[in-house]
């Protein structure tokens, strides 16, 4: 499998409240549909276009983060067929393929979301690393 293209077609960001206590987030990532496309790649070939929907959401009533876009995906072309007769029989977001695909959509539409939240000022939806005091250095023991 490899990704020749990540798209996003749309964004939709709201905060709906100023003060931000006790924030739980909530994250969704959705296959939509998986089709065939033709593209000219140096010759006319046949490329999987998955189309997704990634959700943030802050409770409680906080504020959220969407996107809904497509990836596409180079493929030999009888997997691919199978591929998407798998699809269009289970819809299934647990199949190898699937989860391979949301953990692309995740890597990138988190990084695309962190953005967004700053933009609107939402807190960072996943841990940023925290820089904490050492106790153990003191003015007078530090050697630097």
């Amino acid at each position: 499998m490899q990704v020749i293209g990540f798209n996003i077609e749309k964004i939709e960001a709201e905060k709906t409240v100023q003060e931000v206590r006790d924030l739980k987030v909530k994250y969704n990532t959705n296959i939509k549909s998986v089709t065939l496309e033709e593209m000219n790649i140096g010759k006319k070939q046949e490329v999987l276009r998955v189309n997704f929907q990634f959700k943030v959401e802050y409770d409680p009533n906080i504020g959220n983060i969407s996107f809904t876009g497509h990836v596409l995906i180079l493929e030999d072309p009888k997997k691919a067929k199978v591929i998407i007769e798998q699809w269009n029989k289970n819809q299934d977001n647990t199949t190898p393929f699937s989860v391979q695909v949301i953990n692309i959509i995740l890597i990138r539409a988190n990084i695309k979301a962190l953005l967004i939240a700053q933009e609107v000022n939402l807190p960072p939806h996943i841990p940023m690393p925290r820089l904490a005091p050492n106790k153990n250095i003191r003015p007078d023991n530090y050697i630097g």
